[in-house]
């Protein structure tokens, strides 16, 4: 009895929630949008890794003389300049050698002087033939044999003048002491001498400028370019920032557990010297920076993909939206006056007349290129959901035919779209924005009380809000709906409640 009776409170609980919900299902699960205004903001984009700070070039310092040292001038870390004096070899045999090529050199001298006095007497004798043919013939023989042991004995002296001088290692660069590999009393060979290249005494490395090789996510790789301007942080100066610049993007990606990475170098001032090789740090490259322009939500924005059952949520006819944001289009891409008109005529005219529509706008088509390519481009970046990716994916000649389309179209003030709106406020995005320019989308905005589409073109984007570049001004509000995937759930929710309902006894569903 008493699971008899459970079961029926249980069937009659189910009863009132599914009564409940179908009732007031309409005012309770039923999708909701915000009104936000559009208004002014700061977007900043960057791109986060580690890295550790290594010198730029590291020099090994090796010495031409074998032997032992005698003395050890320098300690590591210690600041040296060029030619300064580091370590001091065992000259005992080097000098030995010098005394001996002075004496040859010497020996040399005299005997070439001898052999000249002999060849002087010669040449009288030979005048009055009191000698032979050959014997003067000697003579001149003998003087050049000194000369010619004069010369090796200049070159003997000079030899062994270097190798004294190679007792002293002196450094090469300036810079700092990083590592010392041998002390007083330790026996080295010869950097010239040895097959093997030698004993290395120490490292040096100039520290004034350093960098930094950063491990970057491929999924950042793209919005990042030489020159771009970086913020490093170490952990023995978390408070003291420092700043620096890409200096270039390694070309071989490196794959540590499934993750592709690419090194990326990036140079830092270090004139303080607080910077150490091999302190971890952690890099923040600035990709794009704009001050107190307009921006619209991401979640506001549409794309003409999922625009319809954005206006199946508010209630509108899908047909008739598409026709007002084809409307809408149409007379933006007939703009234009004045002398950027008369540009783009004469540039019309110089490419023979034919002309491509390019980012909402008609542009002369460059020679060489095909309106087949262009329009399948345009297709598949309008039609993107998500523009970082769809940039990131373009194969290397599509991103030629990109930059050949803005060469012939120009930027204008607003951006890619070619026309300022209220968001263009100075320049557009620059080259280096390539991977986050948002491109062309829809909202919903409140015009006259009634949510109206409105195409829009987007540039710079945080992943929360966009920079508007047209079609937006300051003080319209836009409706922020949910996404495809939560009107999906929310509808696959109440199909699933109504089901449950209908299979109670005594509830009928609407």
């Amino acid at each position: 009895m008493k699971r008899i009776g459970l079961i029926v409170l249980a069937v009659a609980a189910i009863v009132v929630v599914a009564a409940f919900i179908l009732r007031n299902g309409d005012d309770e699960v039923g999708p909701v949008y915000r009104l936000v205004p559009i208004s002014t903001r700061d977007i900043v984009v960057s791109a986060s890794a580690a890295g550790v700070v290594e010198p730029i070039t590291t020099v090994e310092v090796k010495s031409k003389a074998s032997g032992e040292i005698f003395e050890m001038r320098v300690e590591t870390g210690d600041h040296v300049t060029a030619d300064e004096l580091l370590v001091r070899v065992d000259p005992r045999v080097p000098q030995a050698q010098l005394r001996q090529a002075r004496a040859d050199l010497v020996l040399a001298e005299a005997q070439l002087e001898n052999a000249q006095a002999k060849l002087r007497r010669s040449e009288e004798l030979h005048r009055t033939q009191s000698i032979t043919e050959q014997e003067y013939e000697d003579s001149r023989l003998a003087v050049a044999s000194a000369q010619a042991q004069l010369v090796r004995a200049e070159r003997s002296l000079a030899d062994a003048e270097i190798a004294a001088e190679d007792t002293e290692v002196k450094a090469p660069i300036s810079g700092v002491i990083i590592v010392k590999n041998v002390e007083v009393g330790s026996v080295i060979s010869s950097a010239t001498a040895q097959v093997g290249g030698g004993t290395v005494l120490m490292q040096m490395a100039n520290l004034d400028t350093v960098q930094v090789r950063a491990l970057v996510d491929e999924t950042d790789i793209g919005k990042i370019q030489p020159g771009m301007a970086v913020t490093i942080t170490v952990d023995a100066y978390q408070n003291r920032p420092f700043q620096g610049r890409v200096l270039k993007i390694e070309p071989l990606a490196t794959v540590t557990q499934n993750v592709t990475m690419f090194p990326v170098l990036v140079r830092i001032p270090n004139t303080a010297g607080l910077l150490k090789p091999g302190m971890n740090s952690e890099v923040e490259v600035h990709v794009g920076d704009r001050q107190g322009v307009l921006a619209v939500p991401n979640t506001a924005l549409r794309t003409d993909r999922d625009v319809g059952s954005a206006a199946e949520v508010l209630g509108l006819d899908p047909e008739a939206v598409q026709e007002q944001i084809a409307a809408a289009r149409r007379p933006a891409r007939g703009r234009g006056s004045g002398a950027a008109s008369e540009e783009g005529a004469a540039a019309q005219e110089s490419a023979g007349g034919e002309t491509v529509t390019w980012r909402g706008r008609e542009i002369p088509l460059p020679e060489g290129v095909d309106a087949e390519a262009v329009r399948a481009l345009s297709a598949k970046l309008e039609g993107a959901s998500d523009m970082r990716s769809a940039f990131q994916s373009l194969t290397d000649e599509e991103r030629a035919l990109m930059q050949q389309l803005r060469a012939a179209g120009g930027r204008g003030r607003g951006g890619f779209g070619g026309q300022g709106g209220p968001g263009a406020r100075g320049q557009g995005p620059s080259a280096t924005d390539a991977a986050l320019i948002g491109g062309s989308y829809i909202v919903f905005a409140m015009r006259n009380g009634v949510p109206t589409p409105v195409p829009v073109r987007t540039g710079l984007t945080d992943l929360d809000y966009s920079e508007v570049l047209s079609g937006l001004s300051e003080g319209d509000t836009v409706l922020v709906l949910p996404s495809a995937s939560l009107l999906a759930s929310q509808q696959e929710w109440q199909e699933r409640a109504a089901r449950r309902a209908g299979g109670v006894p005594g509830v009928q569903t609407r």
